[in-house]
């Protein structure tokens, strides 16, 4: 069985808090226990929708059940027994997955301090499917109450040759029951790992509380770069840099996990008032990759799009400059409608849809702000503001910044994707 320690002081983990800016901005939810299907799945690797019959298991070939009550309780000093097959994790027939915990012991069960109190699910990838790289996320809506512990995670794919920490550990989401309104997200390795690992938090605005409402809980994930966020809202990037010199793990494979645990060191058992049976409802899961054609977007007279002074600060404008090869001119145009450089996505700010609406540089996501259609009249076109990435008064002097500005199939709207 596979280990997530968390002692307890895990509560002393670095905590890294929203950017001010960032913070004021209140996450977008969705309203409803209805299934969206809006957003477009376009290159996933990985998505479970949770579509089938009520009452039946999920997806075989996409998710297996860890089972018992681990060694000490899972590391944690959890109290919860996970069972087998559908028991405590099964469809609903809405297009939900619902994993279950209930103040039960059915099958005599035998945890670390005696009878099992609990039951709940735990489901992993291992074996079936990796992520290496990518946006990962899962909307979900998790249960309140004293002693719950939801998660969505990953571990490394080589934990079986190489013990916990150091292969790796990301935590695209947790809470704890005693935080009803803050999600965790954290980085454990070699070095960084328990009470020591890489966290950030968000809490949500106005006393809301996770368990009110579904959530998207995502990271985007690149070679020596990860950034969480929460509805689109991002709250932590996390790069080797941040790590004193210790081990980066997280260029490599790692499979999924999805649990709902019972009490333990961080979370604390629960009380009197913590509500049987609580629920985590996963209305999807995906992992979906940006990879696609890249290089310089060449506009008018032969200038590029340009990142000035490699600045990768969030609300860097987006300009022209003449062609140098830089990685600050690079462009990659994802599968997904994002169009990146320097790991960082091209952003219409604030969502604007008007004429003249700025085009900047901004952590990735996931939002209808970034994404963009690169068309074959070599138009690049936010879908969101049905309008054109245009160079500000067809003016094709250095420094001329990037605006959105309704389509006119002028030179000054046009790119060539040049290699």
């Amino acid at each position: 069985m596979h280990l997530r320690i968390r002692p307890s002081l895990r509560a002393a983990a670095l905590a890294v808090t929203a950017l001010a800016a960032l913070a004021a901005a209140t996450p977008a939810n969705a309203a409803t226990d209805a299934k969206p299907r809006s957003r477009a799945v376009a290159a996933a690797v990985f998505a479970d929708e949770f579509d089938g019959p009520a009452g039946s298991g999920p997806d075989a070939s996409k998710w297996q059940n860890d089972v018992g009550g681990g060694s000490g309780g899972w590391g944690n000093g959890e109290l919860e027994y996970y069972t087998s097959g559908n028991n405590n994790a099964k469809l609903d027939g809405r297009g939900h997955l619902v994993v279950e915990a209930r103040r039960e012991n059915p099958g005599n069960y035998q945890c670390w301090y005696g009878r099992c109190e609990y039951t709940s699910a735990r489901l992993n990838t291992a074996g079936r499917y990796t992520a290496q790289y990518g946006r990962a996320e899962a909307r979900m809506k998790i249960p309140a109450g004293q002693g719950m512990w939801p998660a969505f995670w990953m571990l490394g794919n080589d934990i079986g040759s190489n013990p916990w920490p150091n292969s790796g550990e990301l935590d695209v989401m947790e809470n704890v029951g005693f935080e009803p309104g803050t999600v965790h997200g954290s980085l454990h390795g070699p070095g960084y790992s328990g009470g020591s690992s890489i966290t950030g938090t968000y809490t949500l605005p106005g006393g809301q509380k996770l368990s009110d409402d579904f959530h998207t809980y995502a990271v985007d994930w690149a070679p020596d770069s990860i950034t969480w966020s929460i509805d689109g809202t991002v709250y932590q990037r996390r790069t080797p840099a941040d790590l004193g010199g210790k081990p980066w793990v997280f260029n490599k494979p790692f499979f999924l996990i999805l649990n709902l645990a019972v009490g333990g060191n961080w979370p604390g058992s629960p009380n009197g008032a913590t509500q049987f049976p609580a629920r985590m409802v996963v209305d999807h899961v995906r992992v979906t990759t940006s990879n696609g054609p890249s290089g310089a977007l060449k506009g008018l007279d032969g200038k590029c799009l340009d990142v000035p002074g490699g600045n990768t600060g969030n609300g860097t404008p987006v300009q022209i400059w003449g062609c140098n090869g830089g990685g600050n001119q690079k462009w990659t145009i994802g599968d997904d409608g994002t169009v990146k450089s320097l790991g960082k996505c091209l952003d219409a700010n604030t969502a604007g849809t008007s004429d003249g609406t700025k085009v900047q540089l901004w952590d990735c996501n996931g939002t209808a702000a970034q994404k963009w259609s690169y068309n074959a009249a070599h138009d690049v076109v936010n879908v969101n503001a049905d309008k054109c990435l245009d160079i500000t008064g067809n003016n094709s002097a250095d420094g001329t910044p990037t605006q959105l500005w309704t389509c006119t199939g002028k030179p000054n709207q046009k790119w060539n994707l040049a290699s």
